[in-house]
């Protein structure tokens, strides 16, 4: 399985439903997210407020958000390359980068951590 890491933009919460106002695309994304585990499929997120290192570590990134700052985000990357800039995958997308056509089958998920730059990724 292939590994698909999500890059975004400063947030307070991850779940898209906090202060005053929601933010659909983040509870739609944060739905997909539910289903995929429920498939076996993993996806790494990274927040810029919290875990900026990673985005220094990846060198795609580092180099997408030296273009369009901050404002691009979030940047999709799978298996070390950008696949997706600016707006959250839906539920088909990120099936097709995890490499799952249809449903996903029962594997369980790469036991991996962590950027997939780090050390990795040139």
């Amino acid at each position: 399985m292939r590994q698909i890491d999500i890059y975004e933009p400063a947030l307070c919460c991850s779940s898209g439903v906090c202060g005053g106002e929601v933010n659909q695309a983040l509870v739609d994304f944060n739905a997909a997210l539910l289903s995929l585990d429920k498939e076996g499929i993993r996806v790494i997120r990274h927040n810029l407020a919290s875990e900026p290192a990673d985005f220094a570590a990846c060198e795609p990134v580092k180099a997408y958000l030296a273009v369009a700052g901050a404002d691009g985000l979030p940047v999709t990357v799978v298996d070390g390359t950008i696949v997706g800039t600016g707006v959250y995958p839906q539920l088909d997308q990120l099936r097709r980068y995890a490499g799952a056509d249809t449903q996903a089958n029962s594997s369980s998920p790469s036991g991996e951590s962590g950027c997939c730059c780090k050390g990795g990724c040139r």
